[in-house]
């Protein structure tokens, strides 16, 4: 005789037995799904980074004097180029114009064609760093904005400004101008920068499209490997 207890039981194991195939079918269809997406995803990823890899490099230009590169720029967001003039250090970092929110109608060399230079000029004993704020394009440089910031020794980065950053340049008498552009261009801070500059931005922003392509495929490729599994 079966009791009730076992009665009880056998159906809610038949109840069981009867759902359990669609869940597995749910789940494997769910997995084939994502294994598909995953797989289209990488294929994309593959088909893109063949493309750009074939892309030719600029020429290889050297920073003019009296700037070297600053090692392992290429992997930081720090500064590219450093310098000496009598006892000062110089180094300048770079961005696009667009990327510092410029209006992005640029044109030609990949849109390279409008760049923001930081530049910082320090003194041996001098704990503030005269900061200069410029806009360099191919036949000219401007500056926007001249500031004294303090210098985080330790990282080589500039700190952000706690205090008063200096008037608007603009709005600054002409001959102090005129005197400030003449400082910077007996520093080598010219348009000359230019064509090295727009050369490493183009070498720069290649490397990380590629690193970009290698990091998210392999991130999709662990996670299609555990659909494979599920």
């Amino acid at each position: 005789m079966w009791t009730k207890k076992a009665v009880v039981l056998l159906s809610g194991a038949l109840r069981l037995g009867a759902l359990q195939p669609w869940r597995t079918i749910a789940s494997r269809q769910s997995s084939t799904t994502s294994h598909t997406v995953n797989s289209i995803i990488l294929r994309s990823l593959k088909d893109h980074y063949v493309e750009v890899s074939k892309m030719t490099p600029p020429p290889k230009i050297s920073p003019p004097s009296p700037y070297s590169v600053v090692k392992g720029a290429l992997d930081s967001g720090g500064p590219v180029l450093k310098g000496e003039f009598q006892d000062e250090e110089i180094s300048i970092s770079v961005m696009r114009m667009a990327d510092f929110g410029g209006s992005g109608d640029e044109t030609g060399d990949d849109g390279i064609n409008q760049l923001f230079l930081h530049v910082d000029i320090s003194k041996p004993g001098q704990e503030e760093s005269l900061h200069f704020l410029c806009g360099l394009y191919p036949d000219a440089l401007g500056i926007h904005s001249v500031s004294l910031r303090a210098k985080a020794e330790s990282s080589g980065y500039l700190v952000v400004p706690s205090k008063y950053n200096g008037p608007v340049f603009e709005d600054i008498d002409e001959k102090v101008r005129d005197a400030l552009h003449g400082y910077i261009e007996e520093r080598g801070i010219t348009e000359s920068l230019f064509p090295f500059l727009q050369a490493w931005l183009y070498v720069k922003d290649h490397r990380d499209l590629m690193r970009w392509f290698k990091t998210v495929g392999t991130f999709v490729n662990e996670s299609n490997q555990e659909a494979l599994q599920a």
